[in-house]
């Protein structure tokens, strides 16, 4: 995959969902499209749902037809920029099919390849995403308070080429067991540096997000030589500051109306927060132990509303590239704490964007993720 080109595959709407029929296309190539722009729509044996664009740029192309049946994670469009030439497109599209066609004759066909999988890691039952293959370096991706590997889904897909990137549900969150323990950022690092003994990674490229950019950090803290970058997004630990509205409205709504007024304080763009976006963080809160847990970790994070980890000396001393991306208008961790950071640390500022870029901004963090870890890093 390149950068400029975006494929737009069948998506899966629900557990049983194998396969879809373009019933319609909504949009026509030659378009600017937005995220979450209602794209098509999909047909599948119980209902006929309208799929949201994942991403913004140039429809280029319909891969597939109206009325065209195909399996999950099929191509069916392309996004690219306006520069990218036909001929690339028609490449990209031959090898996308190629690769499809191999992993659907692979053990479990394409879609079991390309689905989350319930791991057992010590004493926690982890949600895993295991995506991409080749020699670069695994890169691992840690979600924030209140998310899951779904956080990354602009992301895991662009980023999986030439190496494995693994997504996974802290403890507490998503589809993973609920116990949490302490609820500490170490607990979670010792968490996820028993996942990483698990699948056999040694070392790898992390990237985290607010509170996983927290556990990053510690990792980095505790057992550096399993991190070989960090790529940092709105991190917690950097200063005291949070917004103790948004974690106490997370933890304490429970109708979509009063969700989807806590998640807009995720964004800059306040649209982007969909009525099926508040449906999904109501359906994981509604799972036995999710509310405790996430007690339990605001607790044990934010003692007295305020962040109660300082990792900014673990900056001042860390022996592995770092690059933090944070957004001009984050409301919930103020880009201030992004100011007097060693100079060793790369730092991109996105203007109007809060406190998701790779949401946002996804092509613009997926760039600067892919120049940043492209180069791999020597084991010193």
């Amino acid at each position: 995959m390149t950068p400029d080109i975006t494929p737009i595959t069948m998506p899966k709407f629900g557990l049983a969902m194998t396969e879809g029929k373009i019933a319609g296309w909504l949009v026509e190539p030659g378009t600017q499209v937005t995220t979450g722009e209602e794209l098509v729509d999909i047909e599948t044996s119980k209902i006929t749902n309208t799929f949201e664009s994942p991403v913004a740029g140039l429809l280029r192309r319909h891969v597939a037809a109206n009325g065209e049946m195909l399996p999950v994670g099929a191509l069916i469009g392309i996004v690219a920029d306006a520069a990218v030439a036909d001929a690339d497109i028609d490449a990209f599209i031959t090898r996308f099919q190629a690769d499809f066609a191999a992993a659907s004759d692979a053990p479990g066909g394409a879609e079991a390849a390309d689905e989350p999988v319930m791991m057992q890691v010590g004493a926690h039952n982890l949600r895993v995403h295991d995506r991409g293959a080749g020699d670069g370096t695994p890169l691992v991706l840690i979600h924030g308070f209140g998310g899951d590997l779904k956080n990354w889904m602009l992301n895991h897909a662009a980023l999986a080429h030439g190496r494995r990137v693994i997504a996974f549900d802290l403890p507490g969150h998503g589809g993973s067991s609920k116990d949490v323990g302490p609820g500490t950022l170490a607990f979670f690092a010792d968490v996820t540096a028993q996942l990483l003994a698990h699948l056999d990674l040694p070392r790898v490229h992390v990237m985290g997000h607010s509170l996983g950019g927290g556990i990053a950090l510690t990792l980095a803290q505790v057992q550096p030589a399993k991190v070989a970058s960090l790529a940092l997004i709105a991190p917690a630990g950097l200063g005291p500051q949070i917004n103790m509205d948004f974690i106490n409205g997370f933890i304490e709504a429970d109708r979509v109306r009063g969700v989807q007024d806590v998640l807009k304080y995720l964004v800059h763009d306040k649209s982007l927060i969909g009525r099926r976006m508040a449906d999904d963080v109501l359906r994981y809160k509604r799972l036995d132990g999710a509310e405790a847990a996430l007690r339990t970790v605001a607790a044990a994070c934010f003692p007295g509303g305020k962040q109660g980890d300082d990792l900014r000396p673990v900056l001042a001393t860390a022996d592995m590239p770092v690059t933090l991306i944070w957004g001009q208008a984050d409301e919930i961790l103020p880009v201030a704490q992004a100011d007097g950071l060693p100079g060793s640390v790369t730092r991109h500022i996105l203007p109007a964007i809060g406190h998701m870029p790779q949401l946002e901004s996804a092509t613009t963090v997926n760039e600067v993720v892919e120049a940043f870890i492209g180069h791999e890093v020597a084991t010193a």
